[in-house]
């Protein structure tokens, strides 16, 4: 047990009753009902079906400590499963469903699943002989299905025979989520309920404008924490609707149907729509062009003069106008309504953090790990600094251990304290030992550094971090998404572990360079781009030119590895989460990467 203090409800399971009854009539999810429009689908409806399908565990035996999983994407009956299973004090067990069959049998394994739920019959059949090869699992469940072992069939026998919800402790365990093993097999984190209330509370206080009212739109997994704590059980606690997302390649329309108010997301989302908006100006060209340009440049003015405590009129009507000529019509492409977002996962370019505040959508940057909860760090409308991660939390206190960085180095490795921290990863004592100290604090692996004014600064990832043959520290994350920020780049990944200078694989955005293609007369066709000197040549100098303006001459590739096939999850090259899988790519382009060495 740990000595921190957690206030009511400090459980997942008075946490949604206490909702449930402040907004019984609120709308908490938007489904798409498959014609162009959205179903409501009530508190109060969600709340009866969580009971029915609590009776129903309870029928099927689903007692205090068992482990219950599920296989599919955001949707409302992940929500429901999930709250059930807390009301019988049970463990949820989320996973991704575009995962390889035997990394589910890994986690079925070792958490001792004894109930799963799947979303497909498709699913069913990759899974359904884990019956009879793990020894806890004892039934087998389709969402989307008729039948005996149906959600509906569960839910209909809970309705029957229903059953009085089991109010766990704070420090029960609420969530198993495995870790997506860049390096090594995935390592089972336990965060209880008084971790996640404690992170959602938390967070919820800095964020004064998220009432009932809010609409944000799920396109984050809820089999990860982020979205978990920052999106799904946050927004019941104020009682906010959720629409979703059905696919990365629909977000665009599903952004204009679903109208978010606000957003849980990633920067890598805003990248994609600034550099969209970018292209399609340039394309433009002409008058369009002119008045983004003008737009942008009044917008920048009237953020430089509220900076410094002063305004203009001239600028406030310049801008007042232009806005509605221009960014109102990039808000409109989102939606129409939203007003902020919370980013995480990596900090959001400079750049493009202020491009987003200045069309009057800006971006909070916050920091945590899965072993945090994960909110350790978050910028707020009411104390925020673009480029940092925010401060830290009401009741956690952050530690930069210096010893671990080179001498003279300003930064060294974030250490965490907190009533966010995880009991520890299941069945791993020995690596549980390694990240959790004596003095109960977390080691993140992370290196970061504070300012004057108390923001955290992230400076690199202690396991990415390598030294070059001269001796220099190279951080390639940072690298990489700074070159992943530029039309042309699809993806990159650089290298240089012992070596005289770094390297860079690159995938271009085939698309954007496509355009270019057409213009000076070499072939578009992907294979032929990639053959071209002209191409590899002008890429290289155009990303060389752009690092420099952020990056020392030895951070900056010499060479570059000009790739056809991007890193995913299917070719074991990243994570669920979108992290690289590093030595899988080192290893997989082992021989070309050698031979940017000579």
């Amino acid at each position: 047990m740990k000595d921190w203090i957690y206030e009511k409800p400090d459980n997942l399971v008075e946490w949604w009753f206490e909702s449930e009854k402040k907004f019984k009539d609120n709308v908490l999810f938007w489904v798409h009902n498959g014609q162009g429009g959205l179903d409501p689908i009530k508190y109060g409806e969600i709340g009866q079906r969580i009971n029915n399908a609590r009776g129903g565990l309870a029928m099927l035996g689903v007692d205090v400590g068992d482990a219950v999983g599920i296989i599919a994407p955001n949707r409302p009956e992940w929500a429901v499963l999930a709250y059930a299973t807390y009301g019988r004090n049970a463990r949820y067990v989320p996973m991704y469903e575009k995962e390889l069959t035997q990394t589910w049998k890994y986690i079925i394994k070792d958490s001792a699943v004894k109930f799963l739920m799947v979303s497909t019959p498709e699913i069913y059949e990759q899974v359904k002989s884990f019956i009879d090869e793990i020894e806890t699992l004892e039934n087998i469940y389709i969402i989307d299905a008729e039948g005996d072992n149906s959600m509906a069939a569960l839910e209909l026998a809970g309705k029957t025979n229903p059953a009085d919800p089991v109010i766990p402790g704070f420090d029960d365990v609420a969530v198993l989520i495995y870790t997506s093993g860049t390096t090594a097999e995935p390592k089972g984190v336990l965060l209880t309920h008084g971790n996640l209330t404690y992170c959602s509370r938390a967070g919820y206080r800095l964020y004064p404008e998220l009432v009932e009212t809010q609409v944000g739109i799920s396109m984050l997994p809820w089999a990860h924490s982020y979205a978990l704590s920052a999106e799904l059980n946050n927004y019941i606690q104020f009682g906010g609707s959720l629409g979703f997302m059905r696919d990365v390649t629909t977000l665009a329309d599903d952004l204009k149907i679903v109208k978010p108010t606000y957003l849980i997301s990633v920067p890598r989302v805003f990248n994609k729509i600034y550099d969209g908006i970018q292209l399609k100006m340039s394309d433009a060209g002409g008058m369009k062009k002119k008045l983004f340009d003008a737009a942008c440049v009044a917008a920048k003015e009237k953020r430089e003069l509220a900076d410094q405590g002063r305004s203009s009129g001239l600028v406030n009507f310049k801008h007042k106008l232009l806005d509605k000529i221009v960014f109102s019509k990039v808000r409109a492409a989102m939606g129409g309504r939203v007003t902020g977002a919370l980013t995480a996962s990596a900090a959001m370019n400079k750049e493009i953090a202020e491009f987003f505040y200045d069309i009057g959508i800006p971006t909070y940057d916050c920091y945590g790990l899965t072993e945090t909860a994960p909110a350790v760090t978050m910028n707020s409308p009411a104390d925020w600094r673009i480029g940092s991660v925010g401060k830290v939390l009401k009741g956690q206190k952050v530690v930069i251990n210096k010893s671990v960085a080179e001498e003279g180095a300003d930064d060294g490795e974030i250490i965490v304290y907190g009533p966010n921290l995880m009991k520890g990863y299941h069945n791993k004592p020995d690596d549980t030992a390694v990240v959790i100290m004596p003095d109960g604090g977390f080691r993140t692996g992370d290196r970061g550094r504070f300012d004057d004014d108390g923001f955290l600064w992230i400076t690199g990832r202690i396991k990415e971090q390598y030294k070059l043959s001269n001796g220099k520290y190279v951080f390639p994350a940072m690298i990489e998404e700074e070159t992943k920020l530029m039309p042309l780049v699809a993806n990159a990944m650089v290298y240089g572990d012992g070596k005289p200078y770094n390297v860079c694989l690159i995938l271009p955005d085939f698309e954007v360079a496509s355009r270019w293609a057409a213009k000076e007369g070499v072939s578009i066709d992907p294979d032929e781009l990639l053959g071209s000197e002209k191409f590899k040549t002008m890429m290289s100098t155009e990303i060389k030119a752009h690092l420099r303006k952020n990056f020392g001459g030895y951070e900056i590739p010499e060479k570059f590895l000009f790739i056809r096939e991007d890193f995913t999850v299917e070719n074991k090259m990243l994570t669920q989460t979108m992290k690289l899988k590093r030595r899988n790519v080192i290893d997989n382009y082992a021989d070309d990467i050698e031979k940017l060495y000579g």
